[in-house]
């Protein structure tokens, strides 16, 4: 990644990430690591978070910013409760006073339309995007209260903006992380804890490859006749938002391919 932060706000900062195995998550890591900060990657794979932890050093070094690169991997499923309740017990003292929040670990099954909805795969969108989600955030907010200082970054979608055929479960869950992502800026309004959403339209990572339920073939179709977001570009909207000075709130990035005008609206060359 080519991108510059010309500030020191990230610094030795502790940036958490949820669903850092892969995609948003990972391209976020290691954006963060360059810029100077200590991350703590979190997700359900640990193989594949070692993975991330190398290329996240490695971007720190090549960064020279002589600052943060400290990265720690977290085996977390966010729709764990008591595991989440479990955070601070598992993370090393230099990684317990955390700054900032990234809840990016979501996901999506199939283009099913009501009625011929897989209730089981609901249930889990629902317990990952949305319930999960609301818990970690309400331990970190608690965190951050206490330290009188935190940034909340919610990883939002186009389609919290609008509802789409064949995506009304996924909607949902996402216009529940818009509502309460809302709410939590107004009950913060009279601290210094930040709240910031960010919300991509097409990104081509795995996530669409679990909503195709491992047909890579058919993800990729999705995509075909246009140039798509990749995780790269998303991470940098998230580390712009972290990395601005403390009274700066970036509350809102709604982000999409240039070729793209809503959820369902776009223009791809044959």
């Amino acid at each position: 990644m080519s991108v510059v932060f010309p500030t020191t706000q990230l610094f030795n900062k502790v940036a958490f990430i949820t669903g850092a195995s892969g995609g948003i998550g990972a391209a976020t890591a290691v954006l963060f690591a360059k810029a100077g900060a200590n991350v703590i990657v979190s997700a359900r794979r640990k193989d594949k978070l070692e993975e991330v932890v190398k290329a996240a050093q490695a971007a720190n070094k090549a960064g020279g910013t002589g600052h943060g690169g400290k990265i720690f991997p977290l085996v977390l499923d966010v729709s764990d409760r008591t595991a989440a309740d479990k955070l601070f017990d598992h993370l090393p003292p230099d990684f317990r006073n955390i700054d900032i929040l990234v809840n990016n670990a979501g996901l999506v099954y199939g283009r099913d339309h009501v009625g011929e909805i897989n209730e089981q795969e609901s249930d889990i969108m629902f317990a990952t995007n949305v319930t999960g989600m609301l818990h970690l955030t309400q331990i970190l907010v608690r965190h951050f209260k206490a330290r009188n200082s935190g940034h909340v970054i919610q990883l939002g979608s186009v389609a919290g903006r609008e509802g789409y055929a064949g995506g009304s479960v996924y909607c949902a869950t996402k216009h529940a992380l818009h509502g309460f992502t809302v709410a939590l800026m107004k009950e913060l309004v009279n601290t210094p804890i930040r709240v910031t959403e960010v919300q991509p339209g097409m990104v081509e990572t795995s996530f669409s490859v679990t909503r195709f339920r491992g047909d890579e073939n058919a993800a990729k179709e999705v995509y075909k006749g246009l140039q798509p977001l990749v995780a790269e570009d998303v991470a940098e909207d998230i580390v712009f938002a972290a990395s601005r000075k403390p009274h700066i709130n970036v509350a809102e990035v709604f982000v999409m391919p240039v070729n793209q005008a809503s959820a369902n609206i776009a223009y791809k060359q044959s």
